[in-house]
């Protein structure tokens, strides 16, 4: 589908005598409404718009407006400076790349406001293939006013620059599992990481849950015996419900305050800067909670699936699916969440392990970060008896299973 952008509500902005602005940016109220100038149509909202790519070619409509009538014709040059994706990202604390340029055009590189008018001829950007992106990358296309000539006015800076954030709709697989895959995999020594500041996030999907002090426990991130463990469970006694996600972490525990609903996908991350510990739900920039405690590392080695201890495998099973596991090194901020919500580039600065369940078949939880952290998951342990004896789980393999279908779908 070759998606357009009407300009009817660029037009609807502008009345018989001029346009007054009254909006606000998203990265702070930069707008100068008392100035005259011109600006890309947009960005006297947010510099930052959605477009929304199912197929290619798709185009998005530019104009330039004047914040009022001009007396003569003004001609603007545009162009799609790439190189502003990183001051954006410098200011805003994001990771966006900038589109690969033979995977777009700007159609018109000079757009002309008549005289007696506000709002200029149109040109639109159009994005002509996508087979250049990487997968996990999050791509941005910045299309800026560059020069102009005829009457006098200046360009408004807090709006010379409209960012467009490229989104699509991906399908994507997950690791489902049956109780008896729940277990451990503990990692050489020379794989262990010491974390002083991290993060954590996965995606789930509940088929369902219970109730507060029906517990159902997801995973562990933690140290070879289990010390300074990230553990993640639902249902635990005290909650408002089996649908609140409790995060223990190193000296702590803090539970959601969402309430989770059951059948549908969510992206949890949880983050670590060394003195405070915050979760997030989706891109939700505030945190859904948070606490302060310092100076509390993990010693991380030991990953585990489910609840591993004695027969608590079974009453205690998480059913669900899981996707998009991720260990990193660094606490990451709000606007780099914002853009992990389907997939991360496995190439990514600070990420220690990326489980992205993106297999088909076999047993062996793939590290797509190649920093070697495989799990095979026919050489796991639990302590079956509850003696604190680690014994091997030589059948857990036999749970795990992938899967792909059409609730399996993410929107960047």
């Amino acid at each position: 589908m070759n998606i357009q952008y009407s300009l009817m509500s660029a037009a609807l902005l502008l009345m018989a005598g001029g346009t007054v602005l009254t909006g606000c940016n998203a990265e702070g109220d930069d707008f100068d409404y008392g100035k005259n100038g011109l600006l890309v149509v947009g960005t006297e909202v947010t510099p930052v718009q959605k477009f929304v790519v199912e197929d290619t070619p798709s185009s998005y409509p530019i104009s330039i407006q004047a914040t009022s009538k001009v007396e003569s014709d003004v001609k603007v040059s545009l162009a799609i400076d790439t190189a502003l994706v990183s001051q954006y990202n410098l200011k805003n604390g994001s990771s966006y790349y900038g589109i690969p340029l033979d995977c777009v055009e700007l159609e018109n590189s000079e757009v002309t406001i008549k005289a007696g008018s506000a709002v200029s001829t149109a040109t639109a950007v159009k994005v002509v293939s996508t087979e250049s992106f990487v997968e996990g990358r999050s791509y941005m296309i910045p299309v800026t006013i560059k020069a102009v000539s005829g009457g006098n006015l200046d360009v408004v800076e807090a709006s010379r620059t409209l960012f467009i954030r490229i989104s699509r709709v991906l399908n994507f697989h997950h690791m489902s599992y049956t109780s008896t895959a729940s277990s451990n995999f503990i990692f050489d020594e020379s794989k262990k990481v010491d974390l002083g500041n991290y993060t954590i996030q996965f995606k789930f999907y509940a088929n369902g849950f219970g109730y507060a002090g029906n517990i159902q426990r997801v995973l562990a991130i933690e140290g070879a015996n289990e010390e300074m463990a990230n553990m993640f469970r639902f249902g635990e006694s005290g909650s408002a419900g089996g649908d609140i996600l409790q995060w223990i972490y190193p000296g702590g525990g803090m539970f959601s305050t969402t309430h989770f609903a059951a059948r549908r996908w969510y992206l949890v991350t949880c983050t670590y800067n060394g003195s405070d510990f915050n979760m997030y739900v989706d891109d939700n920039p505030s945190p859904d909670a948070n606490a302060s405690v310092s100076g509390k590392s993990t010693p991380f080695q030991r990953f585990e699936l489910g609840m591993s201890w004695g027969n608590y495998y079974a009453s205690q099973y998480f059913s669900g699916r899981l996707a998009e596991i991720r260990l990193w090194n660094k606490a990451l901020s709000p606007s780099t969440i914002a853009t992990t919500l389907c997939g991360v580039d496995p190439n990514s600065d600070g990420l220690v392990a990326y489980w992205k369940m993106n297999q088909t078949e076999g047993y062996v939880i793939k590290d797509v970060s190649n920093h070697g952290y495989d799990m095979d998951w026919k050489n796991t342990v639990r302590d079956k008896n509850e003696s604190g004896n680690l014994s091997a789980t030589t059948d857990a393999y036999q749970g795990i299973s992938w899967g792909i279908d059409e609730n399996n779908k993410c929107s960047e």
